[in-house]
């Protein structure tokens, strides 16, 4: 009988926050989103200078692929 009053006062204060928009994660993940977006189109570089535009992409998508391998090399050191 305990562990109902508990699922239930969780619910209650679930949506009470819910409602307020403290567990609104639509907003957090749309902003990383474009956080992760502008990172990897280089927002950040200078715009009349097209080859460090093209040079940070670059940079940038190979070192994606850099830690990409890097997992998956670690992954067969644990599970090999």
């Amino acid at each position: 009988m305990k562990d109902d009053d508990t699922v239930r006062q969780a619910k209650r204060t679930l949506d009470r926050i819910g409602e307020e928009g403290g567990l609104s994660a639509t907003p957090v993940m749309k902003s990383t989103a474009n956080s992760v977006r502008d990172h990897f189109t280089a927002e950040d570089a200078d715009k009349n200078d097209r080859v460090e535009v093209w040079g940070t992409r670059i940079a940038r998508g190979l070192a994606i692929l850099a830690f990409a391998g890097l997992v998956l090399w670690m992954v067969g050191q644990v599970s090999g």
